[in-house]
């Protein structure tokens, strides 16, 4: 998977349960629509806890990060052609 870790745009829909679905993400001029996730976890990092994704568009794979204590989305990797 290539490193990227760049901070994004993201659409996502907060289920009963406090579940997070991400459904979109801008990047680089761009707007991926996600059609699966394919595993989510979380990390605690300090005092930051940070939601984990991977997740398709259909073409691609990419890892998001949501940041519950700085409130922000970044991608963090993309694997290419799956």
């Amino acid at each position: 998977m290539e490193r990227v870790n760049e901070l994004i745009r993201a659409a996502a829909i907060f289920t009963p349960g406090k579940q997070i679905k991400p459904v979109w993400f801008d990047w680089r001029r761009r707007q991926y629509r996600i059609v699966e996730t394919t595993y989510h976890w979380r990390e605690q990092c300090g005092d930051a806890l940070l939601l984990h994704f991977a997740v398709t568009d259909g073409e691609a794979l990419y890892e998001l990060i949501f940041s519950t204590k700085e409130q922000n989305w970044r991608l963090q990797g993309v694997e290419a052609g799956v």
